[in-house]
Order: C-alpha cells, then sequence, then structure tokens
C-alpha cells in the first residue's frame, strides 16, 4: 500500500515519515475496525505499532485500499503500549 505524506495534519520532525512506513510494514501491528459513525461519511482505521527502534506508535489513517493517509500519529501511551506487547505474546 501506497502511504501519502502530502499535507500531513502531524509534525513530521517528530515523527518521521519511515517510522510510520515501519508501523505499517509490522507485521505484528494491530489495525483496528474503522469508525464509520463520522460526519463526513469517511472510514477511519486506527493501528497501534512499533518500529525497526521499538518505537511504539498509534495512527489514524484513511485508506481506498491502494493508497494510505495517515492523518494523526503519536506516540503509544502506557496502556496501549501494555496492549500490544499482551497480544504480541499470545501471537507467539
Amino acid at each position: 500500500m501506497e502511504l501519502d505524506f502530502t499535507d500531513t495534519p502531524f509534525d513530521t520532525k517528530s515523527i518521521k515519515p519511515h517510522e510510520i512506513e515501519e508501523v505499517f510494514e509490522d507485521p505484528f501491528s494491530i489495525r483496528l475496525l474503522p469508525d464509520n459513525d463520522r460526519a463526513d461519511g469517511e472510514a477511519r482505521f486506527y493501528m497501534i505499532g512499533k518500529t525497526i527502534g521499538s518505537r511504539g506508535l498509534f495512527l489514524a489513517f484513511w485508506s481506498n485500499g491502494k493508497k494510505a493517509r495517515v492523518v494523526s500519529a503519536r506516540d503509544l501511551v502506557h496502556e496501549e503500549d501494555t496492549y500490544y506487547e499482551r497480544k504480541l505474546a499470545e501471537m507467539k
């Protein structure tokens, strides 16, 4: 899937585009169901994953199946990181 980084609404200096790509490529990332109750009708998908350097990120993105546009990215909070680690242990 191609990632679109044009006019990103978040700071690409604190979270680098290659880190977002790494989260999309994380085989253990957790993808959550889309949010369909938005007023604009656009479905948003959510993902929790880690970079190669073990930085945990939470992403909100839109996708049409071929291209994804990340609309929000931030570091994981403690509870999300714990959830990721628990799910990772269940998969192994």
